[in-house]
């Protein structure tokens, strides 16, 4: 089926964002929210984003106007009657979402898709809240979606695959890379990035490093940003519901950082709250020092080792057991991880980066590291099988990859 008409349905960021990139790949987009008010914000910010082009002498501003005329707000999922594709980007809220697909359901074409943006929850649970649940699926868009080459395309338990090769389709004509994900809990890039986040918190509490050292190691690391910057970036209580999310899925070693807890319920959220692990005001304080402290005294060790492996041995490790469970091919897991997070392009992805250093190596460290610092870091037994096997890395000629 080719994609003639989309909806958004959230007028925020990121739904504003999704309805610029659609817009921009010349296909009209009805923006929709609680209100006409709050849809015409969202205009007004795919406005922005497109007057950032001008701006930058990447568009005139004839060429703008003519992108504005394929987007119109709205204030009623009604106006979604004709579309052929619905992109829902409400709040992380598993309830509302199956409200809102219920109510789309009722509205919509019965041919046309319904899609969910969101990062971590269920599809399938989205799709019993419709009659079309072969119609139903994920488009995990990444923040900025106009920037940002990756979608997730998640097929729940009844997705039809027509809907899956539709959706890869309409991805492509976005000009962005779709990476087909079986469904688990945070997909694929938030299931494989949480570990790294949350270790890097885990490091703080503990006393293992300061943050800005841990950011500036990460970055000479290669990352585009530290992990307390993309923290601050996400958001906090972003980050933290998404970790509670993947804990309540994966057990213990999920557990979010009780620091992390903590700086959501001192409300330091990160860029939107003017502060978060670092200061967006101007004005310093020492609340974030107590914090740390707090939370390092009655969460666990003081003074632990640090290396930027732990974050990186934590990504990895999460990245063999999603290939073990048949998430993703190891190629999808590598480009995903490139695409949708930064990580090096020359160290080609994480389980490329684990051939080169040698999957012996990665497993000697993980169990070095579920002694010293806890089980969060048991290998994925496809690990050890692999180094019975032979199949070491580079350096073997077979690991991941095939050298």
């Amino acid at each position: 089926m080719f994609i003639y008409k989309v909806g958004v349905v959230g007028a925020g960021a990121m739904g504003a964002q999704i309805a610029q990139v659609v817009t921009f790949a010349g296909l009209p987009v009805v923006l929709t929210d609680v209100s006409d008010a709050v849809a015409r914000r969202g205009v007004e910010t795919v406005r922005a984003i497109y007057q950032g082009r001008v701006d930058r002498g990447k568009m005139t501003a004839e060429q703008r106007e003519e992108k504005m005329l394929l987007v119109t707000a709205a204030g009623s999922l009604a106006a979604l009657r004709d579309v052929d594709l619905v992109i829902e980007a409400a709040p992380e809220d598993l309830k509302l979402k199956q409200d809102v697909f219920r109510a789309l359901d009722g509205v919509c074409s019965p041919g046309a898709i319904l899609a969910s943006n969101t990062s971590a929850l269920s599809i399938s649970a989205l799709g019993v809240a419709t009659k079309r649940p072969g119609k139903v699926l994920g488009l995990h868009f990444f923040n900025p979606a106009y920037a940002m080459p990756l979608v997730e395309v998640i097929p729940g338990l009844a997705t039809e695959q027509q809907t899956v090769d539709d959706a890869v389709g309409f991805a492509e004509s976005l000009r962005k890379a779709p990476i087909v994900v079986k469904e688990c809990a945070g997909f694929l890039v938030n299931r494989l990035l949480m570990p790294y986040l949350n270790e890097a918190v885990l490091c703080l509490q503990e006393g293992a490093s300061s943050l800005k050292a841990i950011d500036q190691d990460m970055v000479a690391f290669g990352m585009p940003m530290g992990p307390f910057t993309l923290l601050d970036t996400i958001g906090n209580d972003i980050s933290l519901e998404v970790a509670r999310i993947l804990h309540r899925s994966y057990g213990p070693r999920m557990a979010p950082a009780a620091l992390l807890e903590a700086m959501v319920k001192a409300g330091r959220l990160g860029v939107k709250s003017g502060r978060g692990f670092y200061e967006y005001g101007g004005a310093k304080d020492q609340e974030l020092e107590g914090l740390i402290q707090k939370a390092g005294q009655a969460a666990g060790p003081r003074g632990t080792r640090w290396a930027p492996s732990r974050l990186l041995m934590a990504m990895m490790n999460e990245g063999v057991l999603a290939l073990q469970e048949g998430v993703a091919s190891a190629r999808d897991i590598d480009l995903a991880m490139v695409a949708g997070t930064g990580f090096p392009s020359d160290k080609e992805g994480p389980l490329h980066y684990a051939d080169r250093i040698g999957i012996d190596h990665v497993l000697q460290e993980l169990e070095e590291s579920a002694r010293s610092l806890g089980m969060r870091f048991w290998p994925a037994p496809m690990l050890r099988r692999m180094v019975d096997a032979g199949f070491t890395g580079r350096s073997a000629g077979r690991g991941f990859f095939t050298y």
